[in-house]
């Protein structure tokens, strides 16, 4: 280490001044997007082009792959090995550092034999800390309980009556088998005809069997680093809507608002999220995380939800939040943990202080994809950058953005294109992200509030499309978990 940073001004004066060239290797740039505002010698390494070369911090290549994708690790992988991307990685000189949301046991490989530095934990350690199972595990085990529940394994409907019964958890029950995102791996049991709907998955299958609750949902990203973990913003999911996401209970953006939580739900969840956080330090891992927490609305208890080892979707968010603004992006604290450089921190003071702030902001992102089940071509598509929400809902693009940090107020809105002109759409397929200073749900019940569904109409009115009688090679659905 070559050095030794005292305080969040040095850790700031640090990476204004980086000379170690960064990127972000990914299908897009969306969860980081805007780093490069805080970080010297930042870049994005992306398939898609949202600016069509007008961004300055994109490098993007000149082909696409002979060969479909079937996942996105496929595409960072094709990324870190493309002859272009190379040459032009190594023409800016330096030992590469590589972040990236999607990575397997090849991108390691990969990453080896480059010489490049990645900047994340594990693969192996992160798919063990993926399962459900071993996240309650390690929650129960650090004093930072799930809903109540039992991990086990029924081959019949009356033998998991008989153990649900047995650990109190009554006859309505949420099983969830350890793997799966976007609730695909999720099944709600009060029957045996439930049960019998989704025998195949449920019999023998080691999981875990919750009392289901009322309950609202949250998520928050963390950062373990050498003195402790740091506790991001709590934001409220949006999921199932329709008109962005043709999956029920798919994820399709979030909430964060000053009256999120009450000082007592969120001092409560900050200490389970600290407590999970620290006890994944001791299995090895290091950096970010987000894990989800319910409250539950008869008993006001808070659970612990699912953990995603990774960088999130609620990141672009976490990052513009005025704690973020106040000290660091939280993503910062992760990069520390992989520079060249010892650093001192207080996290009790950083975590207190991000509390306090959390009763100024408001931020909310939307997630749109296709959501009908037809394949078209795009002919037309809106252009990334800062839009105007005209009277009535219409939307009119208003000048160029990098980010979303420059939105005055909830009049204007950042937009993200993922598919453009030539592109397919097929059902799930990605049309973009909105990011905007308004509220898009309503509290009880839960729905889209009226400029909610104004942007998302609006957004989708900007598209131009064909329809075709064949379906296009396939592509991934590139944002269908919270991953991204």
């Amino acid at each position: 280490m070559t050095h030794h940073l005292r305080n969040i001004s040095e850790i700031r004066s640090f990476y204004r001044t980086n000379e170690d060239p960064i990127y972000f290797v990914g299908p897009t740039p969306f969860n980081l997007l805007g780093l490069d505002r805080w970080v010297r010698n930042f870049n994005y390494l992306t398939y898609y082009d949202p600016w069509d070369g007008e961004h300055p911090r994109m490098i993007t290549p000149s082909r696409r792959s002979d060969e479909p994708f079937t996942s996105s690790e496929q595409i960072t992988n094709f990324l870190l090995t493309d002859d272009e991307m190379r040459m032009r990685l190594a023409a800016r000189g330096g030992t590469p550092r590589v972040m990236a949301v999607f990575i397997d046991e090849e991108t390691e490989e990969i990453c080896r034999d480059l010489g490049y530095r990645l900047t994340l934990p594990p693969v192996a350690l992160r798919k063990r800390l993926d399962s459900k199972l071993e996240t309650t595990r390690l929650g129960n085990e650090a004093g930072a309980p799930s809903v109540p529940n039992i991990l086990a394994a029924a081959g019949s409907y009356d033998e998991l009556l008989r153990l649900a019964g047995d650990a109190g958890l009554g006859s309505d029950l949420v099983i969830q088998l350890p793997y799966g995102d976007s609730g695909k791996t999720t099944f709600f049991v009060a029957s045996q005809e439930d049960w019998d709907k989704h025998v195949d998955h449920l019999a023998g299958a080691e999981a875990k069997i919750m009392k289901r609750i009322r309950n609202t949902a949250f998520a928050v990203e963390g950062c373990i680093t050498r003195h402790g973990t740091i506790v991001g913003p709590f934001m409220i999911d949006l999921t199932g809507y329709d008109s962005m996401t043709p999956y029920k209970g798919g994820w399709c953006g979030n909430d964060v608002f000053p009256e999120t939580m009450t000082q007592k739900q969120r001092a409560a969840a900050t200490a389970l999220v600290r407590k999970l956080g620290d006890r994944l330090a001791l299995e090895g891992y290091t950096g970010f995380f987000e894990v989800d927490t319910l409250i539950d609305l008869d008993t006001d208890e808070v659970y612990l939800g699912e953990l995603n080892p990774r960088i999130s979707g609620a990141s672009p968010i976490t990052m513009v939040t005025a704690g973020a603004y106040a000290d660091l992006p939280l993503y910062l604290f992760h990069l520390l943990e992989y520079m060249d450089v010892d650093y001192t921190i207080d996290t009790d003071e950083i975590n207190e202080r991000w509390t306090e702030l959390a009763a100024i902001d408001q931020w909310s992102q939307l997630i749109l994809k296709q959501p009908e089940d037809e394949v078209s071509q795009i002919l037309a598509a809106p252009r990334t950058g800062t839009w105007a929400i005209q009277p009535g809902g219409r939307l009119e693009y208003r000048r160029p953005s990098r980010d979303w940090h420059g939105l005055q107020d909830e009049s204007e809105l950042f937009f993200m294109r993922v598919y453009g002109a030539g592109d397919y759409l097929f059902k799930g397929a990605d049309l973009g992200i909105v990011m905007a200073k308004c509220r898009m749900q309503t509290d009880d019940p839960k729905s889209l509030t009226p400029r909610c569904e104004q942007i998302v109409a609006g957004v989708r009115a900007q598209y131009t499309t064909a329809s075709l009688t064949a379906p296009p090679v396939e592509m991934p659905t590139l944002l269908s978990s919270k991953a991204l």
